[in-house]
């Protein structure tokens, strides 16, 4: 059954507006301790660093496990759009995948699924992994419309060029993003199990390959009760991600 494919664990980090140069030395740990030796780790682990930072930890990532990616990028490939960076100049810098959808870009800058879609299909047409956000406000929770709310983010955000090798999608419920509240455990098989259904009903075989993460406040504390769960193939993870310690904790969740 789809459903309950076994799929590599991703542990994404996203370090959101922070990070100067003189910080990737936190970056450079996570990668010197997954190329150290040892068993291979048994996940994928990745950082999303602001945008001025990808070129040069792309090239100190270089030949290592750490995978390097951005966390948003524009619809079109050129063109007159100030301030913006497209897909394919995420994938110039050096960087393998690009995190869209965001609830930070949702609220802050007022993006829609549409929008959010387009961003994924650049992503694909850059040959970037698109890691597309979805999730329920306070609000929505509370009137018992997690379900619905995220099944319609996952309708309108995903485009039909998702596939297991260029897309994840990430839960992370607008609630608990920065505020240390995470939803339970039995929460997040309720939410990924729906997730997992509307993505096989949709995409097939495929669909059962698209890895979903879970996201908002995961901390090496509750970790491994989160992401244990069933249809949790990973983390895609906040201000932990800024500690190499915190990081790497929470990747270990999957040694055995």
């Amino acid at each position: 059954m789809e459903a309950t494919r076994i799929l590599r664990p991703l542990v994404a980090g996203n370090w959101k507006m922070n990070g100067l140069r003189s910080q990737l030395a936190e970056a450079l740990r996570v990668r010197d301790a997954l190329s150290g030796p040892g068993p291979e780790a048994a996940a994928d682990v990745m950082i999303c660093p602001p945008a001025t930072l990808i070129p040069a930890l792309a090239e100190a990532a270089r030949g290592s496990k750490l995978l390097v990616g951005a966390q948003d990028c524009h619809p079109a490939a050129a063109g007159a759009h100030t301030g913006d960076i497209a897909a394919e100049m995420v994938a110039d810098a050096g960087a393998v995948a690009v995190i869209v959808g965001h609830s930070e870009r949702r609220v802050a800058h007022g993006e829609l699924d549409r929008l959010v879609r387009l961003k994924a299909e650049a992503a694909h047409r850059a040959g970037l992994t698109a890691i597309v956000c979805i999730g329920e406000t306070a609000g929505e929770r509370a009137a018992d419309l997690t379900l619905e709310a995220v099944g319609r983010q996952l309708h309108g955000s995903l485009p039909d060029s998702a596939r297991g090798a260029n897309t994840a999608v990430a839960y992370e419920p607008v609630w608990a993003i920065g505020t240390g509240r995470t939803p339970s455990a039995a929460d997040v098989v309720q939410a990924h199990g729906a997730i997992r259904e509307a993505l096989v009903t949709r995409y097939g075989v495929e669909g059962g390959a698209i890895r979903i993460l879970y996201g908002g406040s995961v901390n090496p504390g509750n970790a491994r009760e989160l992401l244990r769960a069933d249809n949790v193939n990973g983390a895609l993870v906040g201000g932990a991600s800024l500690r190499a310690s915190d990081l790497l904790a929470i990747v270990a969740t999957y040694a055995h």
